[in-house]
């Protein structure tokens, strides 16, 4: 599935960031590709988003740890456009996303919010703009995996939800935390949420706001992967190399039919059509090189070195 609704917009990032719509305006900021060859600039602690690219995959960092990475419209901008570039750089087959300092993301940074002095300006028409979070309204072609540790509650918990996979710490914290607050989710969290883990137990989350640990992220499926403390990026960056190595097209086109089968197909026949549809070009264009491999021994048994 193509970056759905957006393939017009990078060409108007430039002037779409300065406008009152979105509410940002540090232009520099917003069009620097902070891409580095293999790692991040150590210098760059000011910006709010850092990436870091390691052949075909890229690391993608928020970058605000003394306010436990709340996104503010800044970060929210830069999210968006790191994202938006990793989909369409056909370099690149894998992101993870990731907070520095010990915490995923505590949600939109509520500071920022009170001592906001005129309204709060959003594109209402979610095919047009980003979201308050950046990159929520987004459908990516290619996968993202979310390394989470520490707080990723409220908007936080709504750019993992953004994510295919989760790799969650053990002392994580999820949760919708802004319940306590009167801030709704208007990032996609009540629309993927029951998706991912049910209605009822969504709910519960919902409207309890209550946290939510890794081990229960784990039984519900919120959670894919938990690790010990500290080492969720490295599990991720595995993860996603481990991804990023077999053939492309056919893992994009088994993910993007899944994705419609859940969120867009209006039928069972319309998805198992959507399937077959896509599907079948791959044997020409992978299915018979990878079968040649197999009958010459490669991958018996179950083996994916």
């Amino acid at each position: 599935m193509a970056l759905k609704h957006f393939r017009t917009v990078t060409p108007m990032l430039k002037a779409s960031f300065q406008s009152k719509t979105f509410g940002l305006c540090q232009r520099t900021s917003l069009m620097a590709n902070s891409y580095s060859v293999s790692t991040v600039d150590e210098n760059a602690t000011s910006q709010a988003v850092v990436s870091e690219r390691r052949g075909r995959m890229v690391i993608v960092a928020i970058n605000r740890p003394e306010v436990r990475n709340a996104v503010n419209q800044e970060t929210a901008g830069r999210l968006l456009e790191e994202l938006q570039a990793f989909d369409s750089d056909p370099e690149l087959n894998v992101a993870v996303l990731h907070g520095r300092g010990g915490n995923f993301c505590a949600g939109y940074d509520l500071k920022t919010l009170a001592n906001q002095k005129a309204p709060l300006k959003l594109e209402q028409d979610v095919t047009k703009g980003p979201g308050p979070m950046g990159p929520s309204r987004l459908q990516l072609s290619k996968p993202l995996i979310a390394a989470v540790s520490g707080f990723a509650v409220a908007g936080g918990l709504e750019l993992a939800l953004l994510a295919d996979l989760r790799v969650v710490e053990e002392s994580a914290v999820m949760g919708v935390f802004c319940r306590r607050f009167g801030v709704p989710l208007i990032d996609g969290g009540t629309v993927r949420l029951p998706r991912l883990i049910g209605l009822s137990r969504a709910l519960d989350l919902i409207l309890t706001g209550r946290p939510i640990g890794a081990q229960e992220a784990l039984a519900y499926g919120l959670a894919n992967r938990v690790v010990p403390d500290g080492q969720a990026l490295q599990a991720a960056v595995e993860l996603a190399e481990q991804i990023g190595s077999f053939p492309q097209q056919c893992l994009r086109a088994d993910r993007s039919s899944a994705v419609y089968s859940c969120y867009d197909a209006p039928s069972f026949t319309q998805a198992m059509q959507y399937e077959f549809e896509h599907g079948v070009p791959i044997i020409q264009s992978e299915a018979i090189a990878g079968a040649t491999k197999f009958t010459s021994g490669e991958g018996r048994g179950g083996k994916f070195s």
